[in-house]
């Protein structure tokens, strides 16, 4: 930390740094990747970039996100996971191209999650994991598009209803929230048709102690799921290589006994 206790500037971002960060993705998206590089302020310079398809501003040291961020109206994909962000503009419901949003591991909590959020109709995931939210949103129930939800990690005792009827939910993942009893989250994930645990972080984005966790994690799912898929046992002869090997065996002993001289 700078002298005085001053928070440090951060790395200035240039309209033509900008300009060099913005790839092509596999399926011809225009996407600005400005991850992992020690931004604290929300760059203003890349309002006039506002035609990319996908915004990855993942992995710096944000804490505000502004208001004009809704002019990036053509956005389909918005990373800023792994910030310091404790509340989301209200604006954001403009972006209602949004399919994809991504705001684990900040320092959200619900009130700082705008009602505003469902007006976006069209998204399909959202993550809101490594939070402290103590209850999940209403505003999630209104958004029949989603498939993937992330709520892991948070301050959470219950899951409402209009979670589980969202009508093409096929993920959630609720681990490790303070739930009143252990077996409501379970219960809850039953209710899915498809339950599946939501890991948005990709692994080379995971420190160690965090990869491992989820690898963990990951391992017990696979071991619930094959425990669930087990055939019924059928019954075991330990002494013999099969059911019938002692009864051929004297059977085979007889034959010669019995057609000896």
């Amino acid at each position: 930390m700078a002298k005085g206790g001053k928070r440090p500037k951060g790395k200035k971002i240039t309209l033509s740094v900008a300009k060099n960060c913005i790839k092509i993705t596999f399926d011809g998206k225009k996407r600005l990747d400005l991850s992992k590089m020690g931004i604290t302020t929300f760059p203003k310079c890349i309002l006039r970039l506002s035609d990319v398809d996908e915004l990855n501003l993942s992995r710096n040291m944000i804490r505000k996100i502004p208001d004009s961020i809704s002019k990036f109206q053509n956005l389909r994909w918005l990373d800023l996971h792994s910030n310091y962000i404790d509340k989301l503009p209200k604006s954001i419901g403009q972006m209602t191209s949004l399919i994809y949003l991504n705001v684990s591991n900040n320092r959200l909590t619900t009130d700082g999650l705008p009602v505003e959020l469902n007006q976006l109709k069209n998204i399909r995931t959202v993550n809101f994991g490594l939070n402290h939210l103590d209850r999940v949103p209403t505003t999630l129930g209104a958004l029949k598009e989603l498939q993937e939800v992330g709520l892991h990690d948070n301050l959470l005792s219950t899951i409402p209803n209009s979670i589980s009827k969202l009508p093409k939910l096929k993920k959630l993942n609720t681990e490790r929230n303070p739930f009143p009893k252990a077996e409501e989250s379970d219960t809850f994930i039953d209710s899915i048709k498809r339950p599946d645990n939501l890991y948005l972080v990709e692994e080379k984005d995971l420190c160690g102690p965090c990869l491992r966790k989820c690898q963990q994690a990951q391992d017990k799912l696979n071991k619930i799921k094959s425990m669930a898929t087990v055939e019924p046992r059928r019954a075991i002869f330990s002494s013999v290589v099969s059911p019938n090997a002692m009864a051929k065996e004297s059977q085979e002993d007889w034959r010669i006994r019995s057609t000896s001289p």
